[in-house]
């Protein structure tokens, strides 16, 4: 007789919530993972009494009761709002682009209609250059929904970082669409709810797996549960998707992301927990101020330091942490035929963001989750 019903590979967000619900269905769960934590990408590092996001900035955000009712019946949600702001030389903008930002941008717009007739005559502008041609090229598809002062101060620079290449050089379907709101709003997201778990997001992944059996540092290509039919009934796999088949057919693509995390003595660095820097001039992507996601009003200089994080977008080598699929052309033809190989592995349920190769925010991972029906093994 076998021990487990499930092994779960990773204990991120899909892995946690399946172990959850497997739970719930009474099925008898092994998660294992490779690091020597639990909670895969949303793990949280205390450090000088803030939870520091030690895999960039996670904000909880969605338009699904079930999901958020969900999240919150494990641990509840404060009442976080994500408003970026942007920094291009020294000058600030707020993001998404809004008001706020147009007016910014262009001191004699107040109005909507002035910002929209702005927006409208350089879009104009860019059409005219392209002809009766199709933008070819990230460069030419934002000037198009923008035009040329938003993208030179706000998008050019900041994406080259992202990618690590010229805009005219990526294609242009990254940017199918570029939020622009004629209101003074900058709440980033147009979900009705969103938030950060209170105490972090360990604490939902703790209320996920609790009473399930966990093994951290376990890399289970290197381990005894390679095997894994010798234990468990199904296997769940989250990793990356060509790695489980050895690479056989080619590698992925991805990009990856590097922290500099640092303690500064103040109680406030930025104002914001998230600046992005929009300019070559840094060469990190943004900074996070991890306070700013759980402290309001004086609890932020109640703590009397803060921590911040410089991101760096860098390509991913062997050994690094795979963040971003890069769904191009090349790679999402191979990511096809690696999800042929997928559907023939019987007894196993490839999930989430790198064994799908598909870029995930979290509240949609949990909602494929709740989905699932788990019928008698």
């Amino acid at each position: 007789m076998m021990k487990y019903d499930y092994l779960i590979v990773g204990s991120g967000l899909y892995g946690a919530t399946f172990a959850y619900k497997a739970k719930q269905a009474g099925k008898k769960v092994l998660v294992i993972d490779k690091r020597p934590y639990l909670g895969g990408n949303v793990y949280c590092e205390q450090i000088e009494g803030i939870n520091v996001h030690k895999y960039g900035a996670h904000i909880f955000h969605t338009n699904n009761k079930d999901v958020w009712d969900f999240v919150n019946s494990i641990v509840e949600f404060n009442r976080y709002t994500n408003c970026p702001v942007a920094n291009y030389k020294g000058e600030l903008y707020n993001l998404p682009f809004n008001m706020n930002t147009f007016n910014r941008m262009w001191p004699d717009v107040f109005t909507p209609i002035q910002a929209q007739n702005r927006i409208e005559e350089q879009k104009a502008e860019a059409l005219a250059k392209l002809g009766d041609q199709a933008p070819q090229n990230l460069e030419e598809q934002a000037l198009c929904l923008v035009g040329k002062d938003i993208f030179n101060k706000l998008i050019k620079e900041y994406t080259e970082k992202q990618w690590g290449r010229d805009c005219k050089e990526l294609p242009a379907f990254i940017i199918k669409r570029l939020p622009v709101r004629m209101v003074f709003d900058n709440n980033y997201f147009n979900d009705k709810y969103q938030g950060i778990p209170i105490g972090g997001y360990n604490k939902l992944i703790a209320g996920l797996l609790k009473g399930i059996d966990c093994k951290t540092n376990v890399d289970f290509f290197n381990s005894e549960y390679l095997d894994w039919r010798n234990i468990a009934h199904k296997l769940v796999y989250t990793g990356a998707l060509d790695e489980y088949f050895n690479y056989s057919l080619g590698k992925l693509d991805w990009r990856t992301v590097r922290f500099k995390t640092r303690i500064e003595n103040t109680p406030n660095y930025q104002g914001n927990a998230v600046v992005n820097y929009t300019s070559h001039n840094e060469p990190y992507t943004r900074v996070i101020e991890h306070k700013h996601f759980e402290m309001f009003g004086q609890e932020v200089y109640d703590c009397p330091k803060t921590v911040i994080s410089e991101e760096y977008s860098i390509n991913y080598t062997d050994g690094m942490e795979p963040y971003y699929p890069i769904n191009d052309d090349r790679n999402n033809a191979l990511a096809r035929e690696y999800h042929k190989l997928a559907e023939k592995e019987k007894g196993v349920i490839f999930g989430g963001r790198l064994a799908q190769y598909k870029y995930y925010d979290m509240a949609p991972i949990i909602e494929e989750v709740l989905s699932i029906e788990f019928p008698h093994l």
